[in-house]
């Protein structure tokens, strides 16, 4: 049994609104709703969102009753649907359940295992100096353009054996699936440039996690090969580059860290997990697909829609209040179960890295802007800004080490 709600009283997760105040969002919902809410992830694409801390412990914890792949559900979605890339099948652990999933997820996790956490700080330091000292002396600059993007990005590349050439497209493509603009192109040119670095590496072994996944006994295929580093691409660039903005957005603009993180009282690490717990760079996601109608909280969910668990609303959920955030990571934001996120010592490193590079070199950066007037992105998945615009005294450049 399964209860049809109208499209009018669906939560519409697209729209500029919901971007601007996802929390106000999720409070309205969980008032109306509970903890299972209807959404439109895009127009006309039904989803139940999940906006209950325990509720989404238990779903991401039952793989036979939430699996995570999606091959029921996509049969009827068109092919320009704009957020297809995001929930479609792939063969990856992102997308499978059962032995299939276990085949990926051991070979993703080795390949990651074998990134070198000591080496990756040298990584990080080398490609921050030279876009710190892009803008360094100019007063002023967007920390989202020409910072934090290209750092990520550059450190991905790295850790993945990409070269820059193939890079480039592998970002335009990203960036199309985000976006949802024409998310369709971007699917095809970012397949089209990872086979170019499944080939490359086929060629020329190196000492990264593309030639680590070739090399792994799950013997992955080529096709194969290039879904998993589009995973790996995909769950590193946005949310690592959100994280970073997100993190430094509170540390310039909240008086508990722009008064202790600079000062030293608190690190960069607790306002990363204050980040992660309050406002999650990657906001909701962690989709799964029932097998058949399955009751949750009172709710009759239907067979084969994806469900959608919302980290940011769950981590905020009142049934959990009263924690303190800092050194808490009893959080959402990196997934839990079996599809739990692999790579978090190198993203968290990544991420602190970029931050204290950039806060070593310009101490006293400031928002260029009120914070009221800083955009955030629209999309259902992603907490995003679209610019970080700060200002500082102007400064010489930095020696490279």
């Amino acid at each position: 049994m399964t209860v049809d709600i109208a499209a009018d009283e669906r939560v519409a997760m697209w729209a500029p609104e919901f971007a601007a105040d996802p929390q106000a969002a999720y409070q309205r919902m969980r008032r109306r709703f509970g903890s299972v809410v209807p959404v439109e992830l895009s127009p006309g694409i039904r989803a139940t969102l999940v906006i209950g801390y325990h509720t989404a412990v238990r779903i991401l914890n039952d793989p036979e009753h939430f699996p995570a792949d999606p091959r029921m559900w996509q049969r009827d979605i068109p092919l320009d649907c704009p957020v297809l890339p995001m929930l479609q099948f792939r063969p990856a652990a992102l997308r499978t359940t059962g032995a299939e999933h276990a085949r990926y997820r051991q070979a993703n996790v080795a390949g990651i295992a074998g990134v070198d956490l000591y080496a990756m700080h040298s990584t990080v330091e080398q490609f921050a100096i030279p876009l710190i000292n892009s803008f360094c002396a100019t007063g002023s600059a967007d920390l989202l353009s020409q910072y934090a993007f290209p750092l990520v990005f550059q450190a991905l590349n790295s850790m993945l054996g990409c070269t820059p050439e193939i890079g480039q497209q592998v970002a335009t493509g990203m960036a199309q699936i985000f976006e949802g603009d024409d998310a369709e192109a971007g699917n095809n040119l970012l397949a089209s440039a990872l086979a170019d670095l499944v080939g490359l590496r086929q060629r020329e072994p190196g000492d990264d996690v593309a030639t680590r996944l070739l090399q792994h006994q799950a013997a992955l295929t080529d096709e194969e090969m290039v879904h998993q580093l589009l995973v790996l691409y995909g769950a590193g660039i946005e949310p690592m580059l959100n994280l970073v903005v997100n993190t430094l957005r509170l540390m310039l603009t909240d008086d508990r860290f722009a008064g202790n993180v600079l000062g030293g009282s608190l690190s960069t690490r607790d306002a990363l997990d204050e980040v992660l717990f309050t406002d999650p760079p990657l906001a909701n996601f962690c989709m799964t697909y029932p097998r058949q109608p399955i009751l949750v909280e009172d709710t009759w969910l239907p067979a084969h829609e994806p469900v959608v668990i919302s980290m940011s609303a769950c981590n905020n959920d009142p049934a959990i209040a009263g924690r303190d955030v800092v050194d808490n990571r009893a959080h959402l934001a990196w997934s839990a179960g079996p599809h739990g996120c692999p790579a978090k010592p190198v993203a968290y490193l990544i991420v602190q890295d970029a931050i204290d590079q950039l806060l070593d070199a310009l101490p006293e950066l400031t928002l260029a802007v009120p914070v009221e007037e800083l955009v955030w992105r629209p999309g259902p998945f992603h907490r995003s800004l679209a610019a970080l615009p700060v200002r500082f005294p102007k400064t010489p450049p930095l020696p490279m080490p």
